[in-house]
């Protein structure tokens, strides 16, 4: 249904037949409470078979609060922030006051397969129920199966911060899925393999990966004109999954699985910021074949197959760039202090990247539209148990000023690009550094 018709549809319920249509659409009763079942009703292999749903699912990256100090895992009250205000997850732990435990299995696979609470008040789309809803009904039953099996919490999430009328979730949710949710679980498609159509069931389904790299209009939908087109998230890029990712090499299946299975694509680059946790924490609890048909998947969506002809050429000019660079006496200003901060573990010197030794003329960040990504690395810093294994990058957090960094980024833009220079560097850096807090002082990296 185009979003025309959505929209004469929302109006046709809202105004032409009074709202009484509407209404009929948007409410839903409340599903009676029950008592938390044991642990001991569920199977050890559902329970099990659910563990890998909620992995597959990242349940815990959003269901974990992790300012001031964290909470309990599941526990909820990860902070959101939306154009809408501040939104605070969930407890998805047993507790039967402030989390799940008094959820039939019904009241949970309409959660999940509409985004309607066991209350029968709408969820928002912070929750993605767009993408749950394809998740099959034996999975859903599975992942209740793991939850209700953990540890209850009593802890109750802050309360949300969306204003008045957005709050009013029966009219303002309601109208939104109208406009934009199709429920219905994944249909494999005929005209691909089973791997293929196990990639899409879970890209598009648990993993939800559109979520954060799917562009999202001004009411919060993802833009379907602009499917995996990239978005920001909490200041980083999330790029382009698609044939739109302006790196020079293709992101084929290997490189593909490499960084989702282990954080780290030889040439590309390590996973990063919100990225981070999905190979190191989730996905690495998935069987390999998994992950691959994810990797499977993405590749097919990006075309790799018809594009990956380029990339032998393209990683011959990127090291040529780099070795061009950083061999013989600088007299540029910005060459030597990119020497001094960064050459030591960025340079390569040979026909291609040394593992453990990012090469940057070929890192995604270098060749997105704005500097976000290369700034918030240096910030940060990527530790032990982030990126590739046992290999780590300080934070620049207190060793470069903002007009350092801006000359950093500038220098590698032109030198190992071949694309416009970035504007208002320096600017960008401080609003950069304003989103995170400094690192402690015996941080250990």
């Amino acid at each position: 249904m185009t979003l025309i018709k959505r929209v004469v549809g929302a109006v046709v319920g809202l105004g032409v037949v009074g709202g009484v249509g509407f209404l009929a659409y948007a409410w839903y009763p409340s599903i009676a409470p029950i008592s938390p079942p044991a642990a001991s009703s569920f199977s050890p292999e559902a329970i099990h078979r659910g563990q890998l749903v909620a992995a597959a699912g990242y349940c815990a990256e959003c269901h974990t609060r992790t300012d001031n100090g964290g909470g309990p895992r599941m526990a909820g009250d990860y902070k959101m922030e939306t154009p809408f205000g501040d939104i605070f997850s969930s407890n998805i732990t047993p507790d039967p006051e402030t989390g799940i435990g008094n959820w039939s299995e019904a009241a949970f696979k309409r959660a999940m397969n509409l985004g309607i609470a066991r209350d029968g008040s709408q969820l928002y789309p912070a929750f993605p129920f767009d993408h749950f809803t394809k998740v099959s009904d034996q999975d859903v039953s599975d992942l209740y199966a793991y939850l209700m099996s953990q540890p209850a919490i009593h802890r109750a999430p802050r309360e949300n911060t969306v204003p008045f009328p957005i709050n009013i979730r029966l009219i303002g949710q309601g109208f939104w899925k109208l406009l934009f949710f199709s429920p219905g679980r994944y249909r494999n498609d005929p005209a691909h393999d089973a791997e293929w159509n196990r990639g899409a069931y879970l890209a598009e389904g648990d993993a939800h990966c559109g979520a954060c790299h799917t562009p999202r209009n001004a009411l919060g939908a993802e833009k379907k004109s602009a499917l995996y087109d990239g978005n920001v998230i909490d200041g980083w890029i999330a790029p382009p999954l698609n044939e739109h990712n302006p790196t020079p090499v293709v992101w084929t299946e290997d490189e593909l699985f490499q960084y989702l299975r282990h954080g780290v694509a030889p040439l590309h680059g390590s996973a990063a910021g919100p990225m981070n946790p999905i190979p190191h924490e989730f996905l690495s609890e998935l069987p390999e074949s998994d992950v691959r048909a994810i990797a499977h998947y993405y590749a097919d969506v990006d075309h790799a197959t018809q594009r990956e002809g380029q990339n032998q050429a393209a990683v011959a000019t990127a090291m040529d760039r780099s070795k061009t660079n950083l061999i013989g006496p600088q007299t540029d200003p910005d060459a030597r202090l990119y020497q001094g901060a960064c050459a030591a573990c960025h340079y390569n010197a040979g026909p291609a990247p040394v593992p453990g030794r990012p090469e940057l003329a070929l890192n995604n960040a270098l060749w997105l539209d704005e500097p976000n990504n290369l700034f918030m690395v240096m910030l940060h810093g990527i530790g032990a148990r982030e990126g590739q294994d046992g290999i780590a990058m300080p934070s620049f957090y207190t060793g470069l000023s903002d007009h350092d960094m801006a000359r950093i980024a500038a220098y590698l833009r032109r030198t190992r690009t071949n694309l416009p220079p970035w504007t208002d560097l320096e600017k960008k850096a401080a609003r950069m550094r304003a989103t995170l807090k400094p690192p402690p002082i015996n941080a250990s990296h």
